[in-house]
């Protein structure tokens, strides 16, 4: 018993030996001359990507500013444009992209002579140019989102110097014209918005220890403008794991939105949004290297949720059965062991048509990879068949009996709560001994193969 504990955490916990799996790079990027920031010692912050004229792009940010790469052909990579920084040095951690309409917006979070930046991308890759460069908006903000199909800019922790010094949870802008934003609405129903994810005017906000808001924002902007209206809450205490609401993405049929909270060792959780009246935790998954662990930034393409997740580097998940979701790639752009601050893989972009997966690294740079999904491994694939439902659960589970020959259930203190053997029916109901908490499972299939993972229960 005491040997299958310890594989159980050596399993969960330790560091993997590979750097990668199912993944290749194509091209890497990094300045050593530049500065680190004063805080977490990062040259680089968020990453974005570009097709521009039959071109692919690769957008950086720097402590210097912003860098675009033409990684149209990965073998002759470039930088292909430069827009230098309004604030540069020590003092810079955050910048922030998107594009709409031709146009790359730039944010910054540091300094007060910090700008909104719009650039002209058109002319890409011969030049690029700034035609908007102005404090007079705002001056700084942590995130931005467009809302492609409604013409808004969402800017999330907004802080401005003019007329005086004053800051908003959240601002958003009218784009109908694209280098003339008009203020439309300033939402301050909580303290702080971190991020947001929008699509047709309802915004999946991120709201740090507040947890996540889901709000309407249709009916602002109108020739009668009215109050958004919030469709769901959901604060830090009502799902695993709930602590920095940090970031999100919303799948493409708008049912599974995948959520981050910023804090060592907490997971991701994958939640049923289809119905805002009843959202439920489908799943949690982590990167299964460390117990500190901390996953960033997230997008969800297709079947798949790629993030970001600092120290571990790239991670990609299988969600395709979101109850059970299999990471089938990742790549460690950051090769120290430590799970310390803040460190290693900071963004990812995996839009552009010729499927290469941007990654920014805090103290690396810039990284194109390429992702081979379509090769998943044979004990993936039977680890794909156990499926043990629903995670969080509070009274049963369900379980694949074809499949599963044993479920082993532990206690953070590697005491075992729970043994099944041979398990025969497909609903295995919890004793009531066991309590509400963190628990450690292992299944074993019939060919001899194991997994494991957290459970959480919610009595």
């Amino acid at each position: 018993m005491k040997k299958d504990i310890i594989l159980i955490f050596y399993f969960l916990f330790i560091k993997v030996s590979f750097c990668q799996l199912n993944t290749t790079l194509e091209y890497h990027w990094q300045d050593t001359s530049l500065i680190g920031s004063f805080a977490y010692n990062n040259i680089y912050n968020e990453i974005w990507g570009l097709e521009v004229n039959g071109n692919e792009f690769a957008v950086i940010g720097s402590t210097s500013g912003t860098h675009i790469f033409d990684i149209t052909n990965t073998s002759s990579s470039y930088e292909s444009a430069f827009i230098p920084g309004s604030f540069t040095g020590g003092g810079v951690i955050h910048r922030d992209y998107h594009d709409y309409a031709g146009y790359l917006y730039i944010v910054c979070d540091e300094g007060s002579s910090s700008t909104l930046k719009i650039v002209d991308i058109s002319n890409l890759p011969s030049s690029v140019n700034t035609v908007f460069d102005s404090n007079n908006l705002f001056t700084n903000a942590h995130n931005i989102f467009i809302d492609t199909a409604t013409a808004k800019l969402y800017v999330c922790a907004v802080k401005h110097t003019n007329p005086n010094n004053f800051s908003s949870a959240m601002e958003i802008y009218s784009l109908a014209n694209p280098v003339n934003p008009v203020l439309l609405y300033t939402y301050n129903n909580v303290g702080h918005v971190h991020d947001s994810y929008v699509r047709n005017d309802t915004a999946y906000l991120n709201c740090g220890y507040d947890g996540l808001r889901i709000v309407d924002f249709s009916t602002i902007g109108t020739t009668t403008p009215v109050s958004p209206t919030e469709l769901a809450s959901l604060p830090i205490i009502s799902y695993p794991d709930g602590g920095y609401n940090h970031s999100g993405w919303l799948n493409d049929d708008g049912t599974i939105y995948a959520m981050q909270d910023e804090n060592h060792g907490y997971d991701i959780k994958i939640f049923d949004v289809s119905d805002f009246n009843n959202i439920q935790v489908l799943s949690v998954i982590n990167s299964g290297v460390d117990t500190n662990s901390m996953a960033h930034n997230g997008i969800i393409k297709g079947d798949y949720l790629y993030v970001a997740y600092y120290h571990d580097g790239l991670r990609v998940f299988d969600i395709s059965n979101p109850v059970n979701p299999i990471q089938v790639n990742y790549y460690d752009t950051y090769l120290p062991t430590d799970h310390i601050s803040y460190r290693g893989s900071w963004g990812v972009y995996p839009y552009l048509k010729s499927g290469n997966i941007l990654v920014s690294d805090m103290q690396t740079g810039l990284y194109v990879l390429k992702c081979h999904n379509t090769q998943t491994s044979t004990q993936q694939e039977h680890i794909k068949n156990i499926l043990i439902y629903p995670n969080p659960s509070s009274k049963y589970l369900y379980i694949n009996k074809y499949k599963t020959k044993s479920l082993n259930l532990y206690n953070l203190f590697g005491e075992s709560v729970l043994e099944l053997e041979y398990i025969k029916e497909n609903i295995i109901y919890l004793p009531s001994s066991i309590t509400s908490g963190i628990y450690i499972y292992k299944v074993i299939d019939y060919k001899g193969i194991s997994s494991t993972g957290k459970l959480y229960l919610t009595k």
